[in-house]
């Protein structure tokens, strides 16, 4: 593992072609790795629009198997580049059974690992347990020959017990393929922002909180629900690293496609754990009820009374 790392994100926009999609990505892998990336983070789903807007189960035809297609294709790149690639792709694990997995490619070609979706969001727009699977690989960072990376997926970037886990086995960084945005129905302007600043913020938090660094590869573009609605999703962009104090390194644009070039300090890590040694003050001895849903005294109450 070497201490400097540089890293390459890709921001893109995406159509209903997958091989033209597919073409946008490495070509942008190819740029990055032509200025030195030795790691390149993919956004979520970057093979095609993001379908969880509706619910129709033909849309299941779009999985792929991992290994598979496009790992195949990923993986020879990686291989020709001397890089690392985390893809995401929507994945067929068997019949009636998919998730939304990130792979992770290592530069001999060869997949590392991967990570499957834990958190799956049900809301307007975005209907994704309709399609996926909730994942079962646990929060456990893939050794690469650029460090133990943290890989989560979107909805789990709200979550710091999942950074947390990620850090506490060991990641040397976080890293979080995205796709989110602004329903076209949204218009105020005020909200709009402070919905953005809290993605952005709560990712800082997660290096703050645990002296990583973060990278976040975000999609950009209009994506109508299906042809003909006018109901759709305006994806925000701002693709950003952020390093472990949750300074940022580098932030894309919110609506064009990019590729985001920044210099990863890995000794840092320590050297910020030194001053700021969150995992030494953890009280570990009295979190038993982060693993409740809730904790409702009321209930206790009542229990009581009996």
């Amino acid at each position: 593992m070497t201490a400097l790392l540089r890293v390459g994100l890709v921001q893109q926009t995406c159509s209903a072609n997958r091989e033209e999609n597919l073409a946008a990505s490495i070509k942008a892998i190819r740029e990055a790795a032509s200025q030195g990336a030795k790691l390149v983070l993919l956004q979520e789903l970057h093979t095609g629009l993001y379908f969880c807007q509706t619910e129709n189960a033909d849309l299941f035809d779009l999985a792929e198997t991992i290994p598979g297609p496009s790992t195949q294709t990923l993986g020879a790149l990686a291989k020709e580049l001397g890089v690392v690639i985390v893809a995401s792709l929507f994945e067929k694990r068997a019949a009636g059974l998919y998730h939304n997995t990130a792979v992770v490619l290592e530069k001999n070609g060869e997949i590392a690992g991967c990570y499957r979706k834990m958190h799956i969001p049900d809301d307007p727009g975005y209907y994704e347990k309709f399609y996926f699977t909730p994942g079962d690989l646990g929060f456990t960072p893939i050794a690469t020959s650029v460090g133990k990376l943290g890989v989560l997926v979107c909805w789990d970037q709200w979550y710091p017990e999942a950074a947390r886990l990620m850090a506490l086995a060991g990641a040397d960084l976080l890293l979080y393929p995205t796709a989110i945005g602004w329903g076209s129905q949204e218009n105020d302007t005020n909200e709009m922002r402070r919905q953005r600043d809290a993605w952005c913020i709560v990712q800082r938090g997660h290096a703050v909180a645990n002296g990583l660094p973060v990278l976040v590869a975000n999609r950009t573009g209009f994506e109508a629900a299906s042809p003909g609605e006018s109901q759709g999703i305006q994806f925000w962009g701002t693709s950003f690293v952020a390093g472990q104090q949750g300074d940022i390194l580098v932030e894309a644009t919110q609506d064009s496609p990019q590729v985001l070039i920044a210099d990863i300090d890995l000794d840092r890590n320590e050297r910020v754990r030194r001053g700021w040694p969150f995992l030494r003050d953890s009280r570990i001895d009295n979190y038993q009820g982060i693993v409740k849903r809730y904790l409702d005294k009321s209930v206790a109450l009542c229990a009581s009374l009996y």
